[in-house]
């Protein structure tokens, strides 16, 4: 069936789009495709869990990200009856409101059973991003076909594995991709950011979550002190995502590193890392927005013992940064627990300073990447939903 003829009776029966968020990372995609519906379908309503960019995009709040900003398995474990008491009213609160489709944005542990319990219902259920079963967990797999119609990847290798799994799943791309421009332009950005031209600009990212924070902060700052010392000329600038994550910033150097020219800005993660010359970050998707932006970058991660021992019997691949896995191969040097220390990352970060020929070769890769990874992902997840959904009214399987 053509497009302008399913756009008709597509349109009414897409009426009421659920989601779940629970993450930074999360809250961009699902604004992104809230963005892309609702140009293809101005009447859809939104409701969820959102952050402030699914909001702003006209999705109605029924829970902030921040109710789950956890990590690891000891504190997961410590807040599991408010996370399960949350879902259980978000599930009510979503059956009642009779969506046509629940998508489930990252988070899997806690929204596949959102999903499921609708899909039951009878609305489409969608898992946007795929959970890293090919890295770890893979007994998660009959869970995830139970739970849902369809699954949007991220990543090109994502959907045929899931396939091989008898789970739908349709590649979109990454919204950084066709966010962030090919060839980065550093001294406008650093311009657009009230930063100086002058010297090597350091980005520090030290994570959202509150024991991302916790674990990262000052671990950052001592590796920027001893930078500094090698790199005398280089400035320093560090992402929030809200005035609290600042407020914990700004406490911490004033504590730790009075002297350090550091600038601390909310919310503008990707024009820091388009206008850095090179990085600090946590492992996650800020490495891709890194390696998107071209900035070569040091990767460092610290959890709770405890669940850094349960992890690394779980996990398979040889990476923790996703350009490192994408690219298989280590262009971004990686640190966790007591290998992340101030003097082991500040080395890293000054070979990267000390060495324009690896610094060109790395963001050559890095475009490459960002080509691939380019496919207008909230028009392409809007799509695939769609997609689905005359499949599911002639009768077949998304």
């Amino acid at each position: 069936m053509s497009e302008p003829a399913a756009a008709a009776p597509l349109a009414a029966r897409l009426c009421r789009v659920a989601l779940i968020a629970g993450e930074a990372s999360g809250d961009q995609l699902g604004a992104s495709l809230i963005a892309a519906l609702r140009g293809r379908h101005p009447g859809v309503e939104f409701i969820g869990m959102t952050g402030p960019r699914m909001r702003a995009a006209g999705c109605q709040s029924l829970a902030d990200i921040e109710e789950l900003s956890v990590m690891g398995l000891v504190e997961v474990l410590r807040h599991y009856p408010r996370l399960r008491a949350l879902r259980g009213r978000l599930s009510q609160t979503l059956l009642a409101a009779r969506p046509d489709v629940i998508v489930g944005i990252d988070v899997p542990d806690f929204s596949l059973q959102i999903e499921e319990d609708l899909k039951r219902a009878g609305a489409l259920a969608v898992h946007y991003v795929c959970p890293q079963v090919w890295a770890w967990r893979a007994g998660r797999l009959p869970r995830i076909a139970r739970a849902v119609d369809l699954v949007l990847t991220l990543f090109p290798f994502e959907a045929p594995f899931l396939a091989a799994h008898g789970i739908a799943a349709a590649f979109v791309g990454h919204p950084l991709a066709d966010k962030i421009p090919a060839v980065a332009n550093r001294q406008a950005c650093r311009a657009a950011l009230g930063l100086s031209a002058a010297g090597p600009l350091v980005a520090l990212m030290p994570g959202s979550r509150r024991q991302e924070l916790r674990h990262h902060v000052d671990l950052f700052l001592l590796a920027a002190q001893r930078l500094l010392a090698r790199h005398p000329s280089a400035q320093f600038v560090s992402g929030a995502i809200g005035p609290a994550a600042a407020a914990q910033l700004r406490e911490r150097q004033a504590s730790l590193v009075p002297q350090l020219p550091l600038t601390i800005i909310e919310g503008r993660a990707s024009e820091m890392l388009q206008a850095a010359d090179v990085a600090l970050l946590v492992s996650g998707t800020v490495t891709l927005e890194a390696a998107l932006s071209g900035t070569p970058s040091v990767v460092a991660y610290r959890l709770a013992p405890l669940s850094y021992w349960w992890l690394r019997r779980l996990v398979k691949v040889p990476h923790i940064a996703l350009p490192n896995l994408l690219l298989e191969r280590r262009w971004f040097p990686e640190f966790i627990q007591a290998q992340a220390s101030p003097e082991t990352l500040a080395e890293a970060l000054s070979g990267w300073l000390s060495n324009p020929e690896a610094v060109a070769q790395c963001r050559a890769a890095c475009g490459g990447l960002h080509a691939a990874l380019r496919q207008d992902a909230g028009l392409a997840a809007a799509q695939a939903i769609e997609r689905a959904l005359l499949a599911r009214a002639a009768g077949h399987p998304p």
